[in-house]
């Protein structure tokens, strides 16, 4: 490496057999990149696809590198993979998780108003807000949802339900459940997907049959999200 070559941001996503939610991480690692010109940006995973965190790491090996995880909560995978490939090369940083951070808050609660407006009508005093994650057996990332899911309700005003897809309680359905119970007249559940990209955690979530639905934080057609762009550039330059 040069004294004026930017280290090589390795982006680490969980990985999905989704074709849609391959497409759209790959989105936002090309929106990164983009926005990072003369710094290689590099895709990588730590489940499902390849090549998994260990092959890049061992790939840029001796170079600097800054592996920012594309993951929204600090579980297992933080912890213990990135930590650890990180770890295996001095001239290799990890930075913590994507969330919590306002700006992903923004965009959670942007999604919530959009998906009520394809609804019908615009959130409601008589609404309900259930915040969906994808949940972790890490107390640490199951603290860290909890989080967002003040900062939602602090976006939009009004209180918000934590929920957890799996590992942890309570579940989304469960949630859709006991808010519907206390809803007033004309009240509907609006599930927050606390979820960085269409996949297999998405789907659970629909099941658990809400009255409005939001995207997740990335699609595979729409725009890439500035705020997640943002986010992961702040990661990135933490560790420089």
């Amino acid at each position: 490496m040069t004294a004026h070559e930017a280290p090589v941001l390795l982006a680490c996503a969980h990985g999905t057999r989704s074709p849609t939610g391959r497409t759209a991480v790959a989105r936002l690692v090309e929106a990164v990149a983009a926005a990072l010109p003369g710094t290689e940006v590099v895709p990588t995973w730590v489940d499902v696809q390849t090549p998994d965190l260990a092959q890049r790491t061992e790939e840029y090996a001796g170079r600097a590198a800054v592996v920012v995880p594309l993951l929204l909560s600090a579980g297992y995978h933080v912890y213990v993979d990135v930590a650890r490939a990180a770890a295996a090369d001095e001239a290799h940083r990890a930075t913590a998780a994507l969330g919590p951070d306002p700006a992903l808050a923004r965009l959670l609660a942007r999604r919530v108003h959009e998906a009520c407006a394809h609804a019908g009508a615009p959130l409601g005093e008589a609404d309900a807000v259930v915040l969906a994650t994808a949940g972790s057996s890490d107390a640490r990332a199951v603290a860290d949802c909890a989080v967002v899911a003040e900062q939602l309700a602090e976006e939009l005003g009004r209180p918000v339900t934590v929920s957890y897809l799996a590992a942890a309680g309570p579940r989304v359905a469960e949630a859709v459940a006991a808010a519907r119970a206390g809803l007033g007249g004309g009240g509907r559940v609006v599930v927050a997907n606390y979820l960085l990209a269409p996949g297999f955690f998405l789907d659970q979530s629909h099941a658990a049959a809400a009255d409005v639905d939001t995207e997740p934080l990335l699609t595979a057609d729409g725009e890439v999200p500035a705020e997640l762009v943002h986010v992961v550039l702040e990661r990135y330059r933490s560790a420089l």
